[in-house]
């Protein structure tokens, strides 16, 4: 028998992660706790199918605008893969740009009020990329001790310094920034504009203005924000009233959104060097036709429709209000991300079996993902949530909340 085909075993710290966490994840499985992965059919919309037939009411889908489905949306997405059929065919910097990419570029500068932009495979993807193409070894990085995992991992391989300030904290920030002035070649302060674990939402004037004080960049991930802040959807800035004061924009195309990528939308100097200098932008795959189409789609609808995000607002105030006057602590949300903390893992997951079988689709949220302590389901709410929607959702709370006596 040739030996690369002869059965090993290797005894490794690897082996050991893996079983520890098969150990645990089938201890979970085994006691009907297990709520990760599980499979719809269909659309997701502001109620979805489960492959055993029983329909839920959705509340985890980062579709805030309930675009899903939308018929322009995929017709266009139609229409694309006609025209250029279903994949790229190369790196953008190479074989992979089609006139549709730049036409989704420039639907996405226009949008955010920026000069140029340039799109990504994905959202986690396009923070590596503007942190590791923009800043390295001399430079520092200030985040929000809550910015998302993928900004992390961008300092992380960008060879800068990288320190956090406390959560929303602007004198921490301040201090940090007094302390490194004339220090670094670089000073970038990057904060998620919607926090997407607490529902919270940054101090952008005070974080602007300290930025502006101190001669640094300001870098804002509007994931959570597009379509779903300010009285038209176009994000953070529009809901304080401040346009032009992010320096680098970055958002998802898979949220509000209904496709799949990532972009940076800026100066035309800084997009072009990107272009050339982000290893993501040159080594990946450009986006399919099909998913640019899409964006582009979206983008219009947003703009036709603004009924949507005034219907999102409305609904993300009487479904958090009713939790809140039921007795859950929903945290410091102000957004359509509603966290329901629960402070123990078992009885967050008790919580979603019983949401489960009441009809309602939510996520856990527990360690590692939030500090031990602090365990919770996050909801997110939809511009398509009916009120017969809402109200089945908080009777669920309500019922599952007094037998488990968390309310």
């Amino acid at each position: 028998m040739d030996t690369l085909t002869q059965p090993r075993s290797i005894d490794d710290g690897m082996t050991a992660r893996v079983a520890a966490f098969l150990e645990r994840s089938g201890a979970i499985k085994d006691a009907d706790r297990y709520f990760y992965l599980q499979p719809t059919t269909g659309p997701v919309n502001h109620r979805v199918t489960m492959v055993d037939g029983r329909e839920l009411v959705m509340l985890a889908s980062y579709s805030y605008l309930g675009l899903i489905g939308h018929p322009a949306i995929g017709q266009a997405a139609t229409d694309a893969i006609e025209r250029y059929g279903t994949g790229a065919g190369g790196v953008r910097l190479l074989t992979g740009t089609a006139d549709i990419h730049e036409r989704l570029e420039a639907r996405i500068a226009a949008f955010t009020g920026r000069e140029d932009a340039c799109v990504y495979s994905s959202g986690y993807v396009t923070n590596i990329a503007i942190i590791t193409g923009l800043m390295g070894p001399g430079d520092l990085v200030l985040m929000d001790k809550l910015d998302h995992a993928s900004i992390v991992d961008g300092c992380l391989l960008s060879g800068a310094k990288w320190k956090t300030y406390r959560h929303n904290d602007m004198a921490h920030l301040e201090r940090l920034l007094s302390e490194a002035d004339g220090e670094y070649n670089t000073v970038l302060v990057i904060a998620d504009s919607v926090f997407s674990m607490d529902g919270d939402i940054m101090d952008l004037p005070k974080t602007a203005e300290l930025c502006q004080r101190y001669g640094v960049r300001l870098m804002v991930d509007e994931a959570h924000s597009v379509g779903a802040l300010g009285a038209t959807g176009h994000g953070i800035e529009e809901h304080f009233g401040m346009e032009g004061a992010i320096d680098l924009k970055m958002g998802t195309l898979s949220k509000s959104i209904p496709s799949v990528g990532g972009y940076l939308a800026s100066s035309h100097e800084i997009v072009d060097y990107q272009r050339h200098m982000s290893r993501p932008f040159i080594f990946s795959a450009a986006l399919p036709p099909a998913q640019a189409a899409a964006a582009i789609a979206a983008f219009d609808v947003i703009e036709a429709e603004p009924w949507r995000v005034e219907r999102l607002h409305e609904m993300q105030i009487r479904y958090a209000q009713g939790l809140r006057d039921q007795g859950w602590d929903t945290m410091h949300s102000e957004t359509c991300v509603v966290p329901v903390l629960v402070g123990d893992e078992g009885k967050t997951m008790d919580l979603t079996r019983m949401l489960f079988d009441r009809g309602v689709f939510v996520c856990p949220i527990v360690h590692p993902a939030v500090p031990r302590g602090t365990d919770r389901l996050r909801t997110c709410l939809m511009a398509t949530h009916t009120d017969e929607d809402i109200d089945q959702a908080l009777g669920a709370f309500r019922e599952a909340g007094e037998a488990l006596g968390l309310i």
